[in-house]
C-alpha cells in the first residue's frame, strides 16, 4: 500500500490507524507497519481471510481507501508455513516441495 504523503495524508492517518486496531482486535489484521527505504510512504499489511474478496473488502472500509490516500496497492496470497505466523498457515506443504522430499 503505497500513500504519498503531505495534507491528505495527515488528514486521514489517525482514522486509518483506529480501522487497523480494529482489524488487529477482530483478528484479521496480524501485522502492519510502514515500509522502510520506499519511494513513497508505504505500508505493508498481513491480512487474515478466507479469499481475495474478503482481503479487498476490509481494504475498501479503510478511510485511507474510501478518501483517496492509496495511491498503489498489491495484494499478494501468502501461506506462512513457518516461522511465528506458522499457526495460521494451510499446514499444506507445496506439491512440488513433497516431490522434493
Amino acid at each position: 500500500m503505497e500513500h504519498p504523503e503531505g495534507a491528505l495524508w495527515n488528514k486521514h492517518v489517525l482514522p486509518h490507524i483506529d480501522y487497523l486496531k480494529t482489524l488487529v482486535e477482530q483478528c484479521r489484521l496480524l501485522a502492519s507497519g510502514p515500509v522502510r527505504g520506499a519511494p513513497l510512504r508505504a505500508g505493508f499489511l498481513v491480512m487474515r481471510a478466507d479469499n481475495r474478496g474478503e482481503v479487498q473488502s476490509m481494504i475498501d472500509d479503510d478511510p485511507f481507501a474510501q478518501k483517496g490516500v492509496i495511491s498503489a496497492l498489491t495484494i499478494e496470497e501468502w501461506d506462512p508455513l513457518f516461522g511465528l505466523l506458522a499457526d495460521y498457515s494451510s499446514k499444506q506443504s507445496p506439491a512440488d516441495l513433497a516431490e522434493a522430499r
